[in-house]
């Protein structure tokens, strides 16, 4: 199949029987099938942009369900916009297929094009274009959104004596590559679990438009929560302290029986893609209140400091880690 029919038969007519809101419809002037996209910024607000590529057996099984690799593909990118507190418009897709596999069958190209579109149409983002190519397997996503002007949640609003929260529970995502790569053995239920976290994490974005306004800094952790807060302490030209004791730990991440693994993994293990944010003291009531409606799902895990970089305790004392983080080089 040429490049330009399978665009059409995978990608322009499946994305022809999506059901989307208005709005993100609304905003498509021109989409697939032209050599641009034209695209309309809603009135008043600022476009936030991110693109990322994955890598087959770097950040996904080469031998998974297309399906399932086509939704964690759209799914992390979308945390990149929940990170910044932006409403999902767009998205192109640049799809590199290997020539002699059975990447490039139909059944294959139908089931990645069948999860791309359920991600999508969950949140109700359009794909307006992209590009096929051949070499080793890789999945290039661009997403573009918009959020009201000047009320983006950036990373270098922390201040001292902030306090340093996070979503949900931590250390899923490696547990669930650990499990996938035979290293760990749970039972049926918590195996499942783990593996709907790595296929199909939630970009936290009802979360993200809860915290404007509240968060002074955030993220979305997707190298470990100790390298990715210090991207915040970087650009926020301060330190943090971790308290290891207040990790959320899933049921199926305390399964693993070794509290100290469990702890590693949430700490530096990666690919959780939930939101590590900061509260000033002042905007902590109007947490605690999101919290307590159960709104929002958020752990106090730490401290905004004077210093440099993150420092891990546990009972008052210093808690060494073994890794610090994924490195992609």
């Amino acid at each position: 199949m040429r490049e330009f029919e399978l665009i059409r038969e995978f990608f322009q007519r499946e994305q022809a029987d999506l059901l989307l809101e208005d709005k993100a419809q609304a905003s498509v002037i021109l989409g697939i099938g032209d050599d641009c996209a034209l695209l309309q910024i809603p009135a008043n607000q600022q476009l936030a942009t991110s693109v990322d590529t994955l890598v087959a057996d770097v950040h996904f099984p080469a031998d998974a369900k297309p399906e399932d690799i086509a939704e964690r593909a759209l799914r992390t990118n979308l945390s990149d916009l929940a990170a910044m507190g932006a409403e999902p418009l767009w998205f192109t897709l640049a799809l590199t297929l290997p020539k002699s596999s059975n990447y490039v069958s139909e059944e294959w190209l139908r089931g990645f094009s069948r999860g791309l579109f359920r991600a999508a149409n969950k949140y109700e983002i359009v794909l307006v274009g992209g590009d096929t190519t051949s070499g080793p397997l890789s999945i290039t996503i661009q997403v573009m959104g918009a959020v009201e002007s000047h009320h983006a949640m950036r990373r270098d609003g922390a201040s001292i004596g902030d306090f340093v929260c996070v979503t949900n529970s931590l250390g899923d995502g490696a547990a669930a590559l650990a499990v996938m790569q035979n290293r760990l053995a749970l039972n049926a239920d918590h195996e499942h679990y783990l593996r709907e976290r790595f296929y199909r994490p939630t970009p936290r974005l009802i979360e993200s438009g809860l915290l404007k306004g509240i968060a002074s800094a955030a993220l979305d952790i997707s190298d470990g929560l100790v390298a990715d807060l210090n991207h915040i302490c970087e650009a926020s030209d301060l330190g943090a302290v971790i308290d290891v004791e207040n990790l959320p730990l899933s049921p199926a991440l305390l399964a693993v029986g070794d509290l100290q693994q469990a702890r590693t993994w949430a700490l530096s293990g990666g690919d959780d893609y939930e939101l590590c944010f900061t509260v000033s003291p002042e905007k902590m009531p109007e947490l605690a209140m999101l919290i307590a409606q159960e709104k929002i799902n958020a752990t106090v895990v730490g401290e905004i400091v004077a210093g440099v970089g993150v420092q891990c305790e546990l009972e008052g004392e210093a808690y060494e880690l073994t890794a610090q983080g994924y490195q992609h080089f």
